[in-house]
């Protein structure tokens, strides 16, 4: 006797509602947080207004705004917005603009530890320990206890005000060997007391932020976390930790969805930008010694990793098998057929970056034409453009417009 075999689970459509939390997008695609460098004096600009509005009116269901630090020292650049009062009627111009697109919008929030600018911000960067930081040729201090539990009520201030604020939702950055990410490494976090060793005592300080952002913000707005599953460093850490992280926070309940993701802003960049490593172009924009140092040492530092659509799912398959929680997948969502992959895969959501930066109306288009090709050609050049406002070298007018990008 043969027996029916039972219906196989609904691949849902892409293109379709959805719900994330609280909020309920247009659809599954999310405009990746990628560092704009439109803000002036750690506040909005209208170009930076601009530059999330031309997302949204491109169709993605929510965009990110990165980075928000949420302290002084936190900061990539001194010019990053910083989560403070004053910076509230830029934001709150900012949301109500995308959502007049009919996007949803999430604001990126974190502290940059280790890969913060001491010199750009005149404060001290911090880190579990002390370490080089070669692209500010600076050293890094050893975060106190009293430090750490700053930060952590910090994370709950800056989530409070992105409520204020009008923002659907926010991204906690535990990712790329910032703060958080680097007392996550064993090779950077060498600590011996309750936030060193054991992966338990690694992982305290995210779950301690998380669980700041979750009491601060209950069910009002949307809690993501971008969590690394790779530093792509020997040492580093790794899925064999990057799974039972997720587990963690999925049993804290202190997010709604994990977005993937991987690379050390500090020891391998270019790990999470599959693609060329444009050495020229950002030897161009850095300031001496570090520029003579990409031109001499740069291709030892700055590796290129073959592209391939999706690069990032064979890892994202592990924590997929290990929890519930929904997932945002990233890294080389580029059309129609990388995201109905991600949707067969179990995955909630997609997130797309330098394919939105080529193309802001792409979603459109893709709707339009499922067959529709991106014409993002992963030269990684975006990358190095951050300084005069990021956009696509090969479409230079798409987002960009610096005269309104000094303004306050």
């Amino acid at each position: 006797m043969t027996h029916p075999r039972p219906p196989e689970p609904e691949v849902p459509d892409v293109l379709a509602p959805a719900r994330l939390g609280p909020v309920t997008l247009r659809n599954r695609v999310v405009k990746a947080a990628t560092y704009e460098g439109l803000s002036r004096r750690s506040l909005v600009t209208d170009a930076l207004v601009d530059f999330h509005a031309a997302h949204a009116a491109g169709g993605v269901g929510m965009t990110t705004v990165a980075y928000c630090a949420v302290a002084p020292e936190g900061r990539t650049d001194r010019r990053q917005i910083l989560w403070r009062p004053e910076a509230l009627p830029g934001l709150r111009r900012l949301t109500d603009a995308v959502h007049a697109e009919g996007a949803a919008v999430s604001a990126q929030i974190g502290h940059a530890g280790p890969v913060a600018n001491p010199k750009s911000n005149g404060l001290p960067a911090l880190a579990p320990g002390r370490f080089f930081h070669a692209t500010t040729t600076s050293v890094t201090h050893r975060a106190t206890r009293s430090d750490l539990a700053r930060i952590v009520r910090a994370h709950g201030r800056g989530a409070s005000m992105a409520i204020e604020a009008g923002f659907d939702a926010v991204e906690v950055h535990l990712g790329h060997n910032y703060l958080a990410s680097s007392f996550l490494s064993p090779r950077i976090n060498r600590r011996t007391d309750e936030y060193g060793g054991s992966l338990a005592n690694r992982a305290r300080l995210a779950r301690d932020i998380l669980r700041a952002v979750r009491d601060a913000v209950g069910d009002r707005i949307a809690i993501l976390a971008k969590l690394n599953m790779d530093d792509g460093v020997p040492g580093g850490f790794w899925l064999d930790e990057a799974i039972p992280v997720a587990q963690w926070l999925e049993q804290d309940g202190t997010v709604d969805a994990l977005e993937l993701t991987a690379g050390s802003s500090l020891l391998n960049p270019m790990y999470l930008f599959k693609g060329d490593a444009p050495l020229r172009e950002f030897a161009a924009a850095m300031p001496q010694p570090v520029k003579l140092g990409v031109q001499l040492f740069g291709k030892h530092k700055l590796h290129a990793y073959p592209y391939r659509d999706a690069y990032l799912l064979e890892d994202a398959r592990q924590i997929r098998a290990a929890v519930d929680l929904p997932l945002v997948l990233l890294g080389g969502i580029t059309d129609r057929a990388s995201m109905d992959l991600a949707m067969r895969e179990g995955f909630q959501f997609v997130a797309m970056a330098r394919a939105l930066l080529r193309e802001p109306d792409l979603l459109h288009r893709i709707a339009k034409d499922p067959a529709t090709p991106s014409l993002c050609v992963h030269c990684n050049k975006c990358m190095t453009a951050t300084y005069g406002g990021t956009h696509c070298v090969l479409a230079p007018d798409a987002l960009r417009n610096t005269d309104r990008g000094a303004q306050a």
